[in-house]
């Protein structure tokens, strides 16, 4: 079973970004309408950065490539999101937004320390690299 838990707890913490992701890429106008309403600079390259982000490192999370950078980069996007989106706290709803944002830095930095697991593509092709590099020490 614990061979597995990696790959689930991946599928877990990239799904939602994939969802994010394909959701403003059907939303362009109200996605940098609301980048421009808390005030943050060029709202439309915000925008690329974020899908780009949210839909590209969510799947590379749930196949398990560069799963450590990727993890790392989706942790600074949650905090940085958080804080730029979800900071007044005033609003319970709002709060709550940050703290799952803080939850998901935290299960991805999980990421980030300790790898994808066996089941990714960051394991495949370490071993393909361990057997060409077998093969080149018998020659």
């Amino acid at each position: 079973m614990n061979r597995y838990l990696p790959v689930i707890g991946r599928v877990l913490i990239g799904l939602p970004f994939v969802m994010s992701g394909l959701g403003k890429l059907a939303a362009y106008g109200p996605t940098t309408a609301m980048i421009a309403a808390v005030g943050l600079p060029v709202p439309p390259l915000a925008y690329l950065v974020a899908v780009v982000l949210e839909l590209g490192g969510g799947l590379l999370l749930i196949a398990g490539y560069q799963v450590r950078s990727v993890a790392l980069a989706l942790a600074v996007f949650c905090v940085v999101a958080g804080v730029a989106f979800h900071s007044n706290f005033a609003d319970k709803n709002q709060m709550i937004h940050f703290l799952k944002n803080v939850a998901m830095a935290g299960g991805l930095l999980q990421i980030a320390a300790f790898g994808a697991g066996a089941i990714s593509l960051d394991s495949w092709f370490s071993r393909d690299r361990g057997t060409i590099a077998n093969a080149a020490q018998t020659h």
